[in-house]
């Protein structure tokens, strides 16, 4: 980016309606995913097909959006955080509606799973770039507002798609809310670009140069005669042809070859260095963590509340679900342990670990809990726990350094939305085959715990290497919001 394309953020003014946007922006993209648990009951009684299978499409919505986020943010980088946010709320709106439309559950894991997934993924990209742009000092706190709409929205969709149901049935409430994900599109007018995409800075400086092209083709006119017959006895006797049609596709070629090779040593060089950060232990732990983390955590979000119901416990789904409770427990979560990132002595590994083995002890209890009212106390614990999302830059960064935390958050949050879509339907498949959720609660508790234990083990053995984490001094916040906003 040129130096005269950068602006200071301002922390403030104008940024706040650019927090309050992209807040509205994600608590309309991921309140129907946030609670698609209300769903999942429907779309088993509708299309009367396995658990495991209509899991994908509460996974895939999750995790597609992760898996794509280079992607997206790559988007955002060259086009700018409005169109796509424009783009986003017509995907994230029209897979709502056509997943009313759906025939089968086939079709809604692409209508649901992949088209609103990635639209999510394309909000999220766009609102928090934007936000990094226009907060430096302040940028935490930003950040903490904007991410915690998507809890919100877990929170109020869950009942409203509850009361829809009631009154307009499973395809009316799809519809509706895909009424609703239209209001993204107006949540972009807002998104006042402080910086000017790539996109465009190439199109300007390709403009500038074919202006510069025709200058030079127009000044040479009439200035010094004799430099003029010069230049016209030197041009008459040279013969001008064309090269032969061979000649012309092997200079065609050239161009293709130079981008090739320029493509094949950037990512020969890309998977070099994540070669190198996987050799780092911790990293590495992180990375098994996530994954067995993931792979757990996302299954009660889903299977709860047809746990509640199969086993008797609950007759429906309550005016205030227990996907409600989870996501507002995880805006808690979110907001409180990001504060408690702030202290300085605070550890950040050993509290993300302290998060997982919560996680992984609340999920073992759920299958000797015989009442409603427990459930609802383990939602609320497992929703706090899922807060540690906000922990994860911070302890990325404590692990790898700020430069590499771009590079290095890429790698975890595809190892977390690959296990994300594999989760629940591997739930689901171990229902079909038992007819009971308490071995699936027990593999998803299992799995989280080891994660924690051996993310804490590395760490542990790593003491002495990492045990600066907490004398180093705050690092400076800088106005590179491309990374920052690929990590964020």
């Amino acid at each position: 980016m040129s130096a005269g394309n950068t602006k200071q953020a301002p922390d403030g003014g104008w940024g706040w309606a650019i927090v309050v946007a992209s807040f509205m922006g994600h608590l309309l993209a991921y309140g129907s995913p946030q609670s698609v648990g209300v769903l999942y009951p429907e779309w088993l009684n509708t299309f009367q097909d396995g658990k495991g299978t209509t899991a994908w499409v509460g996974s895939l919505v999750s995790g597609v959006g992760l898996i794509a986020s280079p992607i997206c943010s790559a988007c955002v980088v060259n086009f700018g955080a409005r169109p796509v946010t424009i783009f986003s709320g017509v995907m994230v709106s029209g897979g709502l509606m056509l997943s009313a439309f759906a025939p089968n559950v086939q079709f809604l894991i692409f209508s649901y799973g992949i088209v609103v997934g990635l639209g999510c993924g394309l909000v999220y990209a766009a609102t928090v770039t934007i936000t990094c742009q226009y907060f430096d000092k302040r940028r935490g706190l930003a950040l903490g507002i904007v991410t915690t709409g998507s809890s919100i929205g877990g929170f109020l969709y869950a009942t409203a798609q509850n009361e829809f149901i009631a009154l307009f049935g499973l395809d009316g409430c799809l519809l509706l809310i895909g009424c609703f994900a239209l209001n993204i599109i107006a949540c972009a007018g807002l998104m006042r670009p402080l910086h000017l995409p790539a996109y465009y800075l190439k199109q300007r400086a390709a403009l500038v140069e074919k202006a510069e092209e025709k200058v030079l083709e127009k000044s040479p006119v009439v200035e010094d005669p004799i430099k003029k017959k010069q230049s016209v006895n030197v041009l008459i006797p040279g013969e001008t042809k064309e090269p032969p049609p061979y000649e012309k596709s092997l200079l065609s070629c050239v161009p293709l070859v130079r981008l090739i090779k320029k493509k094949q040593k950037e990512y020969s060089e890309y998977l070099k260095s994540t070669g190198e950060l996987l050799q780092n232990r911790v990293f590495s732990a992180m990375c098994v963590s996530l994954f067995a983390y993931c792979l757990g955590a996302y299954t009660p979000l889903l299977f709860l509340e047809d746990l509640a119901q199969s086993e008797g416990l609950v007759d429906g789904i309550r005016t205030i679900p227990l996907v409600s409770i989870m996501s507002i427990a995880a805006g808690v979560g979110k907001l409180l342990l990001g504060i408690t990132m702030d202290i300085r002595w605070m550890n950040s590994i050993f509290l993300y670990t302290f998060t997982l083995l919560g996680s992984g002890v609340a999920l073992l209890i759920i299958p000797l809990t015989k009442n409603y009212t427990g459930l609802q106390v383990i939602s609320a614990v497992l929703g706090f726990f899922s807060g540690n999302w906000s922990v994860i830059p911070y302890m990325t960064t404590k692990v790898v350094g700020m430069d590499r935390l771009t590079e290095a958050y890429g790698i975890l949050m595809f190892f977390g939305g690959f296990s994300i879509m594999l989760g629940p339907p591997v739930a689901g498949w171990i229902y079909d085959w038992m007819h009971s959720y308490d071995l699936a609660f027990y593999f998803s508790g299992s799995f989280v715990l080891l994660g924690g234990a051996g993310l804490f083990l590395s760490a542990l053995s790593c003491w002495n290497k990492n045990q600066d984490e907490t004398n180093t001094p705050d690092t400076e916040y800088t106005n590179d919001y491309d990374k920052v906003a690929t990590v964020a």
